[in-house]
């Protein structure tokens, strides 16, 4: 069983002994993180999760048909298969196969054609033709030094930094809005390619940090992939479940904890879990002050999403399109910028961007024979009970004509909808929280993991490195906790 050499450290000082117990609250990908760093470090570990099954957002269910497995949050795991924690863990052996689509990313064009973001970046160079030389010089420092720069980015972002001349580099352009950035690229096609990237931010693409994510997920696409768990993602929630059972850990579905009061006889207690979530069950063990500074958090925008069971693959007019697992559907830069500059002034676009993923095209076990499955969302206000399932088809068959027609069935999830099935989806909200500066350095509070009780933490999407299917929320709390039961 693989440790972290930190906790390695951790043990050898005599600082934890098995008679040390914590339980943690959620088991989505941050709650599993949080509970194996634990373990390693050889506490007993129960995990109390509310719904039968665990995962969060990071579960695959029946939605539609039966025999149509559907991706009830996230599909595809750039950040998943190139997470610095669970890169260490020998998941492939508890039944992870991750799949990866020919290219990671298309976003097709209104004339008949698209623009893809190949893996490969000499492939890259080539697809952007007057604009390969710029797209390289941003990415290639990055992508050649992945595994130090996914240690830098997937952390606190106000420790001081490992490799200070990268992250200086990252620096100077990642804090740049994406209308800025993309004004380095003279083609109207690799702007919009970059519009979509960013818009993944849920930030008007004229707001600071909004070209980071652009980068944040560009430069992955080149070094590790955008891959799909075969089977769905329920296959990484499950593969960390084998994995933390083969500690002394427990895993309790059905077990919503209503209150911290009951879980008096743990040494520890970590929460996958929003601020919002954390004041209503931590009652009277946080501070007033503290109580406050959780009740300022902000949420960012929801989203729309509709599951669809399909007689045939998507006919999208561009073949392109049938080479990736997902696909941006928005246009030009300057329609996606209007998309997410309603979104974020509380409005709903009348053209929305949206975000598709169609994994059944390289995972045939997602649905029956000859069948296929896709899932798509669009950005709305945080709490929208506006119907967009009618502007966002239109943006499908905008670029696939006939999509309507190969739908068997479809699951139509407002935001109120997804966050009936996963209480951290606040208002729709996917990604734990808005991301503007503030929220970017103090997440949730100051304090990032640690709370006003000595023995409760926060791992979730609310605390660094943020949204994404990482873990690196959980690792990190679950360290913070330890250092602190040194002694």
């Amino acid at each position: 069983m693989t440790r972290d050499p930190g906790i390695e450290r951790l043990v050898d000082q005599g600082c934890l002994t098995m008679s040390r117990s914590a339980c943690v609250i959620g088991s989505g990908p941050n709650g599993l993180a949080a509970a194996i760093v634990l373990a390693q470090a050889g506490m007993h570990v129960d995990v109390f999760e509310a719904e039968a099954i665990p995962g969060g957002a990071v579960r695959t269910l029946e939605l539609t048909l039966p025999g149509f497995l559907h991706d009830f949050g996230s599909a595809v795991y750039p950040l998943g298969v190139g997470s610095p924690f669970f890169s260490s863990l020998p998941l492939g052996e508890h039944g992870l196969e991750w799949i990866h689509s020919p290219a990671p990313l298309a976003h097709p064009l209104d004339d008949g054609t698209a623009i893809v973001l190949e893996r490969d970046l000499g492939d890259a160079k080539g697809v952007f033709g007057a604009d390969g030389d710029a797209w390289i010089k941003l990415m290639r420092p990055f992508v050649e030094r992945w595994a130090d720069f996914a240690q830098e980015v997937l952390r606190p972002v106000l420790n001081f930094p490992r490799h200070p001349l990268l992250m200086a580099r990252l620096g100077m352009t990642a804090l740049l809005p994406a209308r800025t950035i993309a004004h380095r690229f003279r083609s109207e096609r690799t702007r919009a390619l970059f519009a979509g990237l960013a818009a993944h931010s849920f930030l008007s693409l004229d707001e600071p940090l909004s070209g980071a994510m652009g980068m944040l997920m560009a430069i992955p696409a080149h070094a590790v992939g955008w891959p799909i768990p075969r089977g769905g993602s329920q296959s990484l929630t499950s593969a960390l479940c084998r994995y933390l059972a083969t500690f002394e850990s427990k895993l309790r579905t059905s077990s919503r904890v209503e209150s911290l009061a009951t879980l008096s006889n743990y040494d520890l207690i970590v929460c996958d879990v929003t601020p919002r979530q954390l004041l209503k069950i931590a009652e009277g063990r946080l501070s007033k002050t503290y109580q406050r500074q959780l009740a300022g958090y902000r949420y960012g925008p929801g989203v729309f999403k509709v599951d669809y069971a399909l007689n045939h693959p998507i006919p999208w007019k561009a073949s392109e399109c049938l080479r990736a697992a997902t696909v941006h559907l928005g246009g030009s830069f300057e329609e996606i910028a209007a998309s997410e500059q309603a979104m974020r002034d509380g409005r709903h676009a009348e053209r929305p961007f949206v975000l598709l993923a169609q994994p059944s095209l390289f995972d045939s076990s997602r649905a029956l024979e000859g069948k296929h499955t896709a899932w798509a969302y669009c950005h709305v206000p945080n709490g929208s009970m506006v119907d967009m399932q009618g502007k966002l088809e239109a943006q499908i068959e905008r670029f696939a004509p006939g999509f309507r027609a190969c739908v068997l069935a479809r699951r139509v999830f407002s935001p109120t909808d997804l966050e009936s099935m996963d209480s951290n989806l606040v208002g729709g909200d996917i990604g734990g929280g808005a991301m503007d500066i503030r929220q970017f350095l103090f997440r949730p509070t100051w304090r990032h993991y640690a709370t006003s009780a000595p023995d409760i933490y926060i791992c979730s999407a609310s605390t660094p490195p943020g949204g994404g299917v990482h873990g690196m929320c959980g690792f990190y709390a679950a360290r913070t906790a330890l250092a602190r039961l040194r002694g």
